[in-house]
């Protein structure tokens, strides 16, 4: 028994080296900066001479290794990386790096092998490639999605799923409330849409207003931080020289470059912008109204599925469809949440249908109740 769960582990240990060689092969493909494509590559091969560990000891224990192919999540996340770029899903490979840090630290062959470091410091590394990546992720228009999803550290791909959800739960949860009036399928359908245009255009005002906020803010900062650079010039070369001694460069070198970079007061300002204060001034957080468009879009996204069985059908029929569409939709968003929780898709799939149904099946009771209450 206990060579069989050993077995299985070692097992599970390469399907992940394994998983981690195929994402870091596909970013390298579709990254277009040839110094982040050798990082990438790089990690591919440390992370497939980890899979070969994994074979020897699965061989010491008789057993042959198995043919692997990728997981779905790496599939899924590799096809988004070709599509929209290596940045779009760089968020959440750092956040399953992260997760994955501790997972060795208890498995003594991976110990002695030094693994648990290096896994640590393929961590770090992917982690400042996230922090030193332009804002925009890489031109999308997904990635300026903010506003109620603001905290996820820009992981476009987490706001888009999350976004079309909003929508989707929702519309559901309003058109089951008047279904559950007893309303008509004009009625209904009527609500559907007044629910998608009203709730996408809310969406879209919030994130214009989000982000043209986020713009003034970080243009007062810049006016202030000029203004600063022009009172006082020396308090922000030593501010400069104290930055980059902060990332490791001797006193000497952060010295002379501080004196080269205030020496021009256009490059000293876009410097100390970027470094004290964290803002590309060529972005300001991006186009509001590229935030407002991608928002109304993923949320009427969402909010379209409860909607579409009326066009088509009526009475029980239209809201029997109308959940069962609604629930497949649901299935997909709970998968979608699954490439950046790590959790199982399964387990992540059946949690969204639940809470998804749930709401409406509260919001169809309510409806229910106030139409007999008001009815009668």
């Amino acid at each position: 028994m206990a060579d069989e769960l050993k077995a299985a582990r070692y097992r599970a240990n390469l399907q992940g080296e394994f998983d981690s060689a195929a994402l870091y092969r596909a970013l390298s493909e579709a990254e277009s900066d040839e110094r982040l494509r050798d990082v990438y590559r790089q990690l591919a091969t440390i992370e497939e001479a980890h899979a070969e560990f994994w074979r020897k000891q699965l061989r010491r224990t008789g057993e042959s290794a198995p043919t692997l192919r990728a997981g779905w999540q790496t599939r899924a996340l590799a096809w988004l990386a070709r599509r929209f770029g290596p940045q779009f899903v760089l968020p959440t490979v750092n956040a399953l790096e992260r997760g994955d840090g501790a997972k060795y630290d208890s498995q003594p062959e991976a110990v002695a092998g030094g693994l648990p470091a290096a896994e640590r410091a393929h961590a770090r590394i992917v982690d400042r490639i996230v922090n030193a990546a332009p804002r925009g992720l890489g031109g999308s228009a997904l990635a300026r999605l903010e506003g109620r999803h603001r905290a996820m550290g820009g992981n476009a791909l987490r706001a888009a799923v999350l976004g079309a959800n909003d929508g989707l739960v929702s519309n559901l949860s309003l058109v089951m409330g008047v279904a559950g009036a007893g309303a008509s399928q004009a009625t209904l359908l009527l609500a559907g849409i007044a629910g998608l245009v009203a709730g996408a255009c809310s969406m879209a005002m919030g994130e214009w207003l989000s982000v043209t906020s986020s713009r003034e803010l970080y243009q007062k900062q810049i006016a202030t931080e000029a203004d600063e650079l022009a009172q006082s010039p020396d308090e922000e070369r030593m501010e400069l020289m104290l930055i980059y001694e902060a990332k490791g460069i001797d006193k000497l070198q952060a010295k002379t470059l501080a004196d080269r970079i205030i020496a021009n007061k256009d490059t000293a300002l876009d410097t100390l912008v970027r470094e004290e204060l964290g803002i590309d001034p060529q972005e300001l957080g991006g186009s509001a109204w590229t935030a407002a468009a991608t928002s109304f879009l993923l949320f009427a996204a969402g909010a379209v599925f409860p909607i579409a069985p009326f066009v088509v059908w009526s009475g029980t029929t239209a809201i029997v469809a109308s959940v069962a569409l609604s629930g497949i939709a649901l299935l997909l968003i709970g998968a979608g949440t699954a490439l950046f929780t790590g959790r199982g898709v399964v387990y992540s799939a059946a949690r969204q249908i639940a809470i998804g149904l749930a709401a409406a099946a509260v919001t169809y009771g309510a409806g229910a109740w106030s139409g007999a209450v008001l009815g009668g």
